[in-house]
């Protein structure tokens, strides 16, 4: 069962980038594009290059899927799934979330 946790208010996000959250004990990239009214949720770890780094990546699109490009090797994420665009095989995990009366709340699967 999925539950809605606080982060932050969205004033604390940063506009066309990532910021960082420690949710229920798992580092979490949030990335907010304000211009598209859209908002996603991923885990901060690059798998590639073995860092919490995502958060840091350039968010962008390609082939009309909103993706991060790590700032280490540059594989790119989607953003909504999680997947990498350069491996199939890899995916990370990508959470629910949303603003409520201006407050950011990310879903994490209750274990």
């Amino acid at each position: 069962m999925a539950q809605w946790v606080d982060v932050c208010s969205v004033d604390d996000l940063q506009p066309n980038s990532g910021v960082c959250a420690l949710v229920e004990g798992q580092q979490v990239a949030i990335f907010y594009m304000p211009k598209e009214k859209a908002v996603y949720a991923i885990n901060n770890y690059d798998p590639f290059g073995k860092a919490h780094v995502l958060s840091r990546g350039i968010i962008g699109d390609i082939k009309g899927q909103t993706v991060v490009a790590s700032p280490l090797y540059k594989q790119h994420f989607n953003l909504q799934t999680g997947a990498c665009l350069e491996d199939e095989n890899v995916t990370i995990a990508a959470y629910g979330v949303r603003i409520e009366n201006g407050r950011v709340e990310v879903s994490i699967i209750a274990e």
